[in-house]
C-alpha cells in the first residue's frame, strides 16, 4: 500500500460545529473571492490522470469540462477509460482494502480531519473551481464546501464513536460486545450538483470506516473531484485507497457495479441512474460471495404547503429561494407550491413580483442569484417542460431562455396546475415551479402525497395543530416547518427520502456510517481461553 508521510494530527477537536459561511458583503471578501477565481483561471485547461492503484493514467480518448456560462470555456480535460481500467480499478482497490481494514481508526480519522484543514486553507479556491465548473453562485460554492469540511469534521467523530468496541447487554457467564467492521472495495458515483460535498461526504465516509473506494465523478463536474482526492492524499491517505476513475457510465460505469469484489455502491443521481445500479447490483456475478449494498439518493418532486394561516410573506421568499436557488438544481428544490385557496390570489401576486427581483447572469458577477443550468441537454429539457407547462397552467413569470451565451433559462412560475399534470409530477430539475390551489389542509396534504418521490417537503402555518398533523403524515424524509425545504446542515437535518427518492440514508446523521460497514458480535465464555 503506497503511503504519503505526513505528521499526525491531533484527534481530539471537541464537539462537532457547523463551518461559517464566508460574509461576501464585506469587502475584504469580496475582493479574496474575486482573486481566487482569476487565480483558478490561470489552471483552467488542464489535463487530469485516472489514479489506479495508486498509479497515474492516461487514455487516448478525453472527456472535456466546460465552463456552463461559457461553453467555449474548457475548465479542465480528463481521461476516458476503459471496461479493462474499471475492472483493474476494482482489482486494485481490492488489495488495498487487505492494509486499509486494518488501519487503526484514529489514523483513518486523523486523515479526514488534516484534510478538512487543507480545505479551510483552501476555501475560496474551492468556491471558485465551483463557481466556474458547474455555474454555482458565491453563495450556492460556499454551502457546498462549507458542508464537505463538515462532512470530514462529523464523520470523523462518528467513525471515533463506532470504532471501538460496543457494549452489548451482559449475558452470565459470557463475555460479549459488537464491532463494526468495513464492508470492502465500494464506488462512488456523485451527481454534478453538489460535485464537493456529496461526492467528498461519501468518500470520506467510505474509507474513515475502513473501506477503499474507486471514486467516478460525473462528467459535467470531475475538476473539483479531481482536486478533492488530491487533498486525500496530501492528508494522509495513500493513494490506493481512493482511484480517481473518470469514464462513460454506460461501459466503465457499469463494470465497475458489476465486478464481483465491488461490496457496495453509494450512489446519488436520478432515479433512473438508480434504478438501474439497484437491479445492476442486484445481480450476483460469478465468483461473489456477498449480497451488494446500495446506498441509492435520487430524484425529488419537493412540495410546499402554505397554508391559509401561514405568514404569507415568509412563505413567498422561502418557496422563492428553494425553488430558484442553484437554478432549482438540486434534489431538495420546491417545484411544487400547494397554496389554501384563502390565499392563492395573494400568493401568486407576491411570488411572481419576488421572481422578478432575480438576476440571472454569470455566476462570476455575485449580483446575479441564478447562474446557468448544466449543461445544453438541461437547457433543452427544462425549457421543453416549461412548453408542457403553458398548456398545462398559466405562465405567470419568466417562460424562456435568459439572456447570456452561457445555458441560462429564466425562472418560472406556471400557476393553476391540475395536481395530475405532468409539471406536478415529473421531476424538472431546472428553474421551473408549479402552483396549485388547495381547498383545504386535508387536500394539501393528499396533493402533497401524490408523487412517487418522498424527499423534502415544507409547511408554512401558524396552526400548531396543523403542523403536528403534517408532522405525522406529509410522507418525506426532510420535513420543514415554516422554512424552506433546502439547505439540509449537517449533524442538523440528517438528509435522505422515501420512495423513489432514495434508500433513506440519512447522510450527515448518526446513522450513515452504518451503512458503510457491517456489525461482527463477539461472544466469550468466561474463563474458557487458557495460555498454553
Amino acid at each position: 500500500m503506497t503511503s504519503t508521510a505526513t505528521p499526525r494530527t491531533n484527534i481530539d477537536r471537541g464537539d462537532f460545529v457547523n463551518e461559517k459561511f464566508i460574509d461576501f458583503t464585506k469587502p475584504e471578501n469580496r475582493k479574496a473571492m474575486e482573486d481566487a477565481i482569476a487565480h483558478v483561471k490561470t489552471q483552467l485547461g488542464r489535463e487530469y490522470p485516472l489514479t489506479i492503484g495508486g498509479k497515474d493514467l492516461t487514455t487516448t480518448d478525453k472527456i472535456i469540462s466546460t465552463n456552463p456560462s461559457k461553453p467555449d470555456q474548457v475548465i479542465g480535460v480528463f481521461q476516458k477509460a476503459t471496461v479493462e481500467m474499471a475492472n483493474e480499478a476494482i482489482d486494485k482497490a481490492a488489495v488495498a482494502f487487505e492494509s486499509w481494514k486494518r488501519v487503526p481508526v484514529e489514523e483513518r480519522v486523523a486523515c479526514l480531519f488534516r484534510a478538512a484543514d487543507i480545505m479551510r486553507s483552501r476555501r475560496l479556491e474551492l468556491d471558485a473551481w465551483l463557481n466556474l465548473e458547474i455555474g454555482k453562485t458565491w453563495p450556492e460554492t460556499e454551502a457546498d464546501i462549507g458542508e464537505l469540511i463538515d462532512f470530514a469534521e462529523f464523520y470523523g467523530r462518528e467513525a471515533l464513536r463506532l470504532g471501538g468496541k460496543q457494549k452489548l447487554h451482559p449475558f452470565s457467564g459470557e463475555k460479549n460486545y459488537l464491532r463494526y467492521i468495513p464492508l470492502g472495495v465500494g464506488v462512488v458515483i456523485p451527481p454534478w450538483n453538489f460535485a464537493a460535498a456529496i461526492m467528498g461526504g461519501m468518500t470520506m465516509a467510505s474509507i474513515v470506516t475502513g473501506n477503499t473506494v474507486v471514486v467516478k465523478p460525473s462528467s459535467d463536474s470531475p475538476t473539483i473531484a479531481a482536486i478533492f482526492v488530491d487533498i486525500l492524499y496530501q492528508a494522509g491517505v495513500p493513494r490506493d485507497v481512493v482511484s480517481f476513475f473518470t469514464g462513460p457510465g454506460s461501459t466503465a460505469g457499469e463494470a465497475l457495479v458489476n465486478h464481483p469484489k465491488t461490496r457496495y455502491i453509494a450512489f446519488t443521481g436520478s432515479k433512473e441512474a438508480g434504478l438501474r445500479i439497484a437491479e445492476q447490483a442486484s445481480r450476483t456475478q460469478p465468483g461473489q460471495v456477498w449480497i451488494k449494498r446500495t446506498v441509492l439518493e435520487m430524484g425529488g418532486k419537493d412540495a410546499i404547503i402554505v397554508d391559509e394561516e401561514a405568514d404569507v410573506d415568509s412563505a413567498v421568499e422561502g418557496v422563492a429561494l428553494s425553488a430558484f436557488g442553484f437554478q432549482g438544481q438540486k434534489c431538495s428544490a420546491c417545484s411544487r407550491a400547494i397554496v389554501s385557496e384563502k390565499i392563492y390570489d395573494e400568493f401568486v401576486s407576491k411570488l411572481v413580483e419576488r421572481v422578478k427581483k432575480i438576476k440571472v447572469g454569470s455566476p462570476e458577477d455575485p449580483a446575479n442569484f441564478m447562474g446557468p443550468v448544466i449543461n445544453k441537454a438541461a437547457m433543452t429539457s427544462i425549457l421543453g417542460y416549461i412548453d408542457v407547462g403553458k398548456k398545462e397552467g398559466r405562465l405567470v413569470a419568466g417562460g424562456g431562455r435568459a439572456a447570456g451565451d452561457g445555458y441560462f433559462v429564466e425562472p418560472t412560475v406556471i400557476a393553476d396546475v391540475d395536481r395530475k399534470a405532468r409539471i406536478f409530477q415529473e421531476e424538472i430539475f431546472g428553474p421551473v415551479l408549479a402552483i396549485t390551489k388547495a381547498k383545504d389542509f386535508d387536500d394539501a396534504l393528499s396533493m402533497a402525497n401524490d408523487s412517487e418521490f418522498g424527499l423534502t417537503g415544507a409547511v408554512y402555518s401558524r396552526n400548531p395543530e396543523k403542523i403536528e398533523r403534517a408532522a405525522e403524515e406529509f410522507h418525506v424524509g426532510n420535513l420543514y416547518m415554516n422554512r424552506k425545504c433546502t439547505g439540509a446542515m449537517v449533524g442538523s437535518h440528517p438528509f435522505g427520502g422515501f420512495n423513489m427518492s432514495g434508500t433513506d440514508s440519512k447522510s450527515g446523521g448518526q446513522d450513515y456510517l452504518l451503512l458503510f460497514t457491517q456489525a461482527k458480535t463477539i461472544s466469550e465464555k468466561d474463563g474458557a481461553t487458557r495460555i498454553a
